[in-house]
């Protein structure tokens, strides 16, 4: 059965000197079975966040990673320098995407450097609203995921506990979701992607799929009321504790949902 995550990416908030506390309290809010929980601060919160969440079962990750291990890259961070700060990683949020020009290609690098690493990824995908519009998603999806994985060694990948963000670009930030259903559709279109035309097979049905863009307290129990989807990637309501506490519970009675259809125990 695949996890169910709750991840929830900071963006460019909080500092090191509130960072941690509002780690704790998200903790301590959210403690639920069955919900694998993590935080993914800024780079200078990483060891605030780290330090409060020590001993809660919480992960930490990074919001990037460069492809190299070293070198003359003003204002990167290898992923050398995250050894001990944090386990996860986002790669290719389009805010990447969209800001740094980040292609699949490097898209690519980045996730074979953090799996080399060790490092759990977080591989976003997502298209714009005019792709939508033009009935191109699925196109647009598969092909942020052959441009990003094609080569990679699958086995390593499932190892490492791949995991893909669906994010449709046009509802991060914006206070627009897409429906279930259609996040539901991508989901299993993202599998279909991995299993056929890159050979994933079988396998593909292991690799968790979340849904990012605008996801609240409010809204969580839709898409994780579709058995394609299994957690979130949160952004704006991350950071507030209130928010996580509503969503982690919902995931929570979900993967006891799911655990029970699966005839496992709790």
């Amino acid at each position: 059965m695949r996890p169910l995550i709750i991840a929830a990416n900071w963006k460019m908030n909080t500092t090191p000197a509130d960072a941690g506390e509002l780690a704790a309290t998200i903790a301590a809010r959210t403690e639920e079975p069955g919900v694998v929980r993590v935080i993914c601060p800024p780079f200078v919160c990483l060891a605030a966040v780290r330090d409060a969440l020590a001993g809660k079962n919480v992960a930490v990750g990074a919001q990037n990673v460069h492809h190299e291990l070293a070198g003359a890259y003003t204002g990167e961070i290898s992923a050398a320098m995250l050894n001990g700060l944090a386990t996860w990683v986002i790669v290719g949020h389009s805010e990447r995407r969209r800001d740094a020009h980040e292609s699949d290609e490097l898209i690519g690098k980045k996730l074979a450097r953090a799996v080399a690493s060790g490092l759990r990824p977080i591989l976003c995908v997502g298209e714009l609203l005019a792709e939508r519009e033009a009935g191109r998603a699925v196109e647009v999806v598969a092909a942020q995921l052959r441009g990003a994985l094609a080569g990679k060694d699958v086995d390593a990948l499932l190892s490492a506990g791949f995991v893909i963000a669906y994010e449709p670009v046009w509802a991060i930030g914006t206070g627009r979701t897409a429906t279930s259903a259609d996040a539901a559709a991508m989901a299993d279109a993202i599998r279909s992607t991995l299993s056929a035309d890159l050979g994933w097979g079988d396998a593909a049905e292991d690799v968790p799929v979340l849904y990012g863009g605008s996801v609240t307290s409010a809204n969580i129990g839709e898409f994780l009321a579709e058995r394609s989807i299994d957690g979130g990637l949160v952004g704006g309501a991350s950071l507030k504790p209130d928010e996580m506490a509503g969503m982690v519970a919902r995931a929570a009675v979900t993967a006891k949902a799911r655990a029970a259809a699966a005839g496992k125990p709790e």
